[in-house]
């Protein structure tokens, strides 16, 4: 009976701490470039120590993270879609939307360059291998790259080529997207984080290059966005805001800047601007 009495005051004591400890959980859907890069696993022990809660995150898609955050999966998002960010919000299912940093995207391909692209415009670049000279490796996989992969083709009146034998769709995160690109000899849109990444794992030079980049339509923001208590109960909304602040303080955005890889940066912070 002593026995019994000490394992339920036990029970007693160490429930109230378990309810305690998961409530300081956060969970965060966010695009595979934040992970790729290692930017989140920098990031993550030093929130936790800050503010004592513990940041868990899926890295996946932007427009799979949307669908996270619409099914009360998640409580925060760090994505980088405005345009499906914007409907996200609109429709309801998030609030506080924050810029906190960016990057930009560029092309890479063959160093040969059998399509002939480098150092054209994006706009001249998408319609130049349009022509099928040379395969076009797309993500294929609703993020946040291949909605603005699918939108550069709206935009320069080719229409975006599916079907067409030179396009192939991935389906896959950006790392591996690059490396099919690399397999096949073909071109396709990165963030530039993590194609800093995956240079820097290289152990010898690769056979890609940046093949475009610095054009105005490449910028590439990434943004948090609270998931809404009004249409998920349970989403945790104070501790997304209070990622979001930790994200946009000075501390955390000199952090942001001085990760990098190979002596470069991989994001550029820029909260509040």
């Amino acid at each position: 009976m002593r026995r019994l009495l000490l394992v339920l005051c036990l029970f007693t004591v160490l429930l109230p701490a378990q309810s305690m400890a998961a409530d300081k959980v956060l969970m965060m859907a966010t695009t595979t470039s934040t992970a790729d890069t290692g930017l989140l696993d920098d990031l993550a022990p030093a929130f936790q120590k800050e503010t004592g809660i513990e940041l868990k995150f899926t890295a996946t898609g932007t427009g799979k993270a949307l669908e996270m955050g619409r099914s009360c999966n998640v409580d925060v998002l760090l994505v980088h879609d405005p345009e499906a960010e914007a409907k996200f919000v609109g429709d309801g299912f998030g609030i506080n939307r924050v810029q906190l940093m960016y990057n930009d995207f560029v092309m890479v391909g063959p160093k040969a360059d059998p399509a002939g692209v480098k150092g054209k415009t994006v706009a001249e670049a998408m319609k130049t291998l349009s022509g099928g000279k040379a395969p076009f490796i797309s993500r294929g996989d609703k993020s946040g790259t291949h909605a603005l992969e699918l939108r550069l083709w709206k935009d320069t009146g080719v229409g975006v080529p599916e079907g067409k034998e030179w396009y192939v769709e991935a389906g896959q995160g950006m790392m591996r997207t690059i490396a099919m690109c690399a397999e096949k000899g073909g071109y396709t849109l990165t963030d530039r984080g993590t194609w800093i990444k995956y240079e820097a794992g290289l152990k010898e030079s690769g056979p890609l290059a940046i093949v475009v980049e610095k054009d105005q339509k490449l910028f590439n923001q990434y943004s948090s966005i609270t998931v809404n208590p009004a249409k998920c109960p349970s989403a945790k909304a104070d501790l997304a805001d209070a990622f979001t602040k930790w994200m946009a303080s000075p501390s955390t955005q000199k952090r942001i800047a001085d990760f990098k890889l190979m002596e470069k940066p991989l994001f550029t912070p820029n909260a509040g601007k």
